[in-house]
C-alpha cells in the first residue's frame, strides 16, 4: 500500500436532462441518471446506488485484506446492502445501511474466526467509516463440502 494521504479525482459532465457522464482516469466511463424515486428512468447506476455498492464493494474487500492477513481461507463473499435515504434535521442523507454478508468456507474451516473477521471488516471498511449513518451488520457462514 501506498502511504498516506491518497487522492482519488472522478470528473463528471451533464446537460439539462439525459444521463451524467462519470470518469476517472484508467477506468471505464459510468452513465449515470438520477433513481426512480427522483423521477429517474431507474434503468443506470445513480449517485445514491454508487454510494451503497461502494459500502459494499469495500466490505469485501476490506475482509479479503483481512483474511489474507490472517491466513483465513474462504471460498466466496457475498454481500448484500441496503441503504436507506431518509430526511434528517431537514436534510436528505443516509441514515442507514444494512449489510447481510454470506461467506462460503470448505467444511471444517473455523466459523467462530470467519464471523469474526466479518465483524472486523465491518468495522474497518474505510468507505462506511466516512459515513454518518448508522451501520448493521448480518453474517452468515456456509461450509461446503468437497
Amino acid at each position: 500500500m501506498k502511504p498516506y494521504p491518497h487522492t482519488y479525482s472522478v470528473g463528471a459532465r451533464g446537460s439539462t436532462t439525459g444521463t451524467v457522464v462519470v470518469a476517472s482516469h484508467g477506468v471505464p466511463i459510468l452513465e449515470t441518471a438520477p433513481p426512480l424515486e427522483f423521477d429517474g428512468p431507474g434503468d443506470a447506476w445513480s449517485p445514491e446506488t454508487l454510494l451503497v455498492a461502494a459500502v459494499a464493494n469495500c466490505f469485501i474487500l476490506t475482509f479479503r485484506g483481512i483474511a489474507r492477513a490472517a491466513k483465513f481461507p474462504w471460498e466466496q463473499l457475498e454481500c448484500q446492502v441496503d441503504g436507506v435515504l431518509d430526511r434528517v434535521s431537514g436534510v436528505s442523507q443516509f441514515s442507514k445501511f444494512s449489510t447481510l454478508a454470506t461467506l462460503n468456507v470448505k467444511a471444517g474451516t473455523d466459523c467462530t474466526k470467519a464471523q469474526e473477521l466479518m465483524e472486523r471488516a465491518e468495522k474497518l471498511c474505510l468507505v462506511a467509516n466516512s459515513l454518518r449513518a448508522e451501520r448493521f451488520l448480518e453474517t452468515q457462514v456456509l461450509e461446503t463440502v468437497g
